[in-house]
């Protein structure tokens, strides 16, 4: 069973439900899928999906669960929105919100505490793939989530494939997923995440330890998104 998450980033009004009701009424069996919409969006889109096979999630939070954070939401808000999942440690809130290996490890503890499942986000540079460093990278990257194997979703999205059409290929997606396998152990869910689409999901999917997939800008329309989902 593979898991498909919709990152929809910065992407969405109102309007944008319609799509996220014609996901879960083409939602196929076999796949858990949920779509992490921007907060704005959230209770709604929770709301507009109860009781469908889509579930929910934040794209990132606040380690605090209350307090004087001008503009940030913890993870029991995004709770309270109705989510299951919230995203950690993507590339583009490191390199935004400045996130260290401590801030998102505090960030981890926040979401566990609030109930939610955490989807967190591993990845390299072109520069640090081009320099044959990838695997030891992201596997470092690892540390943080070391003693939550059980308890988080991991993705794999390498910053350089993230919008840019760019895809590794699949020795390479099969080579970090297997040392991410050996590294995490067997009970940690796998995505890969970076352009991923209708045309190319299959293919992806089908590599060893790839466990669904963390889905961005095709995620925004229905029949993208549900056509990813179908390929798995």
């Amino acid at each position: 069973m593979a898991l498909i998450v919709g990152n929809w980033k910065m992407n969405g009004l109102r309007s944008s439900l319609a799509e996220a009701r014609r996901i879960a009424e083409g939602a196929p069996d076999g796949h858990d899928l949920a779509i992490c919409p921007p907060a704005t969006l959230l209770w709604a889109m929770s709301e507009a999906l109860e009781g469908s096979a889509v579930k929910t999630g934040g794209q990132d939070c606040h380690p605090k669960e209350s307090g004087a954070h001008t503009g940030r939401i913890s993870a029991e808000m995004i709770a309270d929105a109705g989510a299951s999942y919230c995203i950690v440690g993507h590339s583009e809130c490191r390199e935004e919100c400045g996130d260290t290996d401590d801030i998102l490890a505090a960030k981890l503890a926040a979401v566990l505490r609030a109930g939610l499942v955490p989807i967190f986000c591993v990845g390299e540079s072109l520069e640090t793939r081009e320099a044959g460093e990838a695997v030891s990278f992201v596997t470092a990257q690892l540390g943080v989530v070391m003693d939550l194997a059980e308890k988080v979703v991991v993705a794999y999205e390498p910053i350089w494939a993230i919008g840019t059409g760019k895809v590794p290929g699949v020795d390479d997606i099969a080579e970090m997923h297997q040392a991410m396998r050996d590294r995490l152990g067997e009970t940690t869910p796998l995505l890969y995440g970076g352009s991923v689409k209708p045309g190319n999901a299959s293919e992806i999917l089908a590599v060893p330890h790839v466990g669904g997939a963390l889905v961005g800008g095709a995620s925004l329309k229905a029949d993208d998104f549900l056509g990813i989902a179908r390929a798995g």
